[in-house]
């Protein structure tokens, strides 16, 4: 076993070696611009190209005409919501869409609804129960109580692994004519994914969630029943039928779809390793810890996924303390924040509780060796912290 040891795989994921092998002929050899239609370089980067959208597709059950290729999932969360809304202003600038998501959104879609307000969309922002599940009955209450053009919820957490029931969800939105839009980064290759089955319309997901590189992301925009419209975001070559302007990232996009691939052929085998890994962690800090608490939902949640929550200790000094293990306290987009994770928050914790709070992101090169690890590691210094805490002294 190396040391450190990396567990926090929702930030971002080591990209795997069969990944790299497929990115470097790109970076070496055939480096060519798949825009560049009048030579072999760009057929080769062309044909490299659709050969990726089609393994991203299969990955999604979708086709490879509906496949975008962006920057990550922070770009194709803003095409998607950002695009349908300007697209249904086209023709009625005087228009003030109703745009619906719900309070545990990664900030990538939160801070785009927040921007919208802004421009005069009128936005909803539902609660969630205790364990991170947005209560369908608040759901068909708010979208029949004023039919939203588009609603966005995300399919997995990234602090605390809950899944939402996006079947469910896509099947009220179709049944209404309702634009479904899911932030995927995190489900990608992890659960099983269908974008015909689930009534998706709208599908963000990165290439540095799923062992791929950064840098790179798509977007599932559908075609048929119903065709989606979208406004650019990014004007210049027409790129991505349109939709997405600028030279494409050959080796990126080569990369994302290996990633795809590897994923799609391994997932199954991969998350009951990883929920299996997932529980021993769990059940060791249960055993040996009193006053520490699951965050989010346990039976709807990603395999990899552990969020807990410590009574009486400093999630900054643990981590502190677990200077050879890397952990998170929250979203690696907010954890640098004072404030504590707005995604604990709304399933009820204090804010005490909240920073009290530690994520741990398991992955496809984690090992049983270091879970042990990493659990007797754990348990030793949230003991030394309580000596030094007066209110465990008090309840003990």
């Amino acid at each position: 076993m190396n040391l450190p040891i990396y567990f926090d795989n929702h930030a971002t994921t080591r990209i795997d070696p069969r990944v790299l092998q497929a990115m470097m002929p790109c970076l070496t050899e055939a480096y060519g611009n798949a825009a560049s239609r009048s030579h072999s370089f760009g057929w080769t980067a062309d044909h490299a190209v659709e050969n990726a959208r089609a393994q991203v597709a299969r990955l999604l059950s979708a086709t490879s005409k509906d496949i975008v290729f962006t920057s990550g999932a922070t770009e194709s969360n803003n095409l998607a919501i950002k695009g349908a809304v300007e697209a249904a202003r086209a023709d009625h600038p005087e228009l003030r869409p109703h745009i619906l998501t719900q309070a545990t959104e990664h900030k990538a879609v939160l801070d785009v609804f927040h921007w919208l307000e802004k421009q005069g969309c009128r936005i909803t922002i539902l609660p969630v129960a205790r364990d991170g599940r947005i209560r369908l009955e608040d759901l068909l209450t708010a979208i029949d109580d004023e039919k939203p053009l588009l609603v966005s919820i995300m399919a997995a957490n990234n602090e605390i692994g809950t899944l939402q029931p996006f079947d469910d969800i896509g099947r009220l939105c179709h049944d209404r004519g309702i634009l479904f839009h899911t932030d995927a980064a995190q489900a990608a290759g992890k659960i099983p994914l269908d974008v015909n089955r689930s009534h998706i319309d709208l599908l963000s997901i990165s290439g540095h969630k799923i062992y791929g590189p950064k840098g790179v992301g798509a977007l599932y925009v559908r075609r048929r029943n119903p065709r989606v419209a979208l406004a650019e975001q990014m004007h210049g070559g027409g790129h991505e039928r349109g939709m997405r302007s600028g030279t494409l990232n050959v080796p990126g996009i080569v990369g994302l779809g290996a990633a795809c691939e590897i994923a799609a052929a391994e997932m199954s085998q991969e998350s009951a390793r990883l929920a299996a890994l997932r529980n021993r962690l769990e059940s060791r800090l249960e055993s040996a810890l009193d006053r520490a608490h699951v965050n989010g939902s346990r039976e709807h949640r990603l395999p990899g996924n552990l969020n807990m929550t410590f009574d009486h200790v400093d999630g900054e000094s643990l981590m502190m303390g677990l200077k050879d293990v890397a952990v998170s306290s929250g979203s690696a987009c907010t954890s640098a924040a004072i404030e504590p994770s707005h995604v604990l928050r709304a399933i009820g914790l204090t804010d005490e509780a909240a920073h009290s709070s530690i994520r741990f992101g398991l992955g496809r090169f984690n090992t049983e060796e270091e879970i042990d690890y990493v659990a007797d590691r754990l348990v030793d210094v949230v003991h030394k912290l309580r000596e030094l805490s007066p209110e465990y002294a008090d309840i003990t």
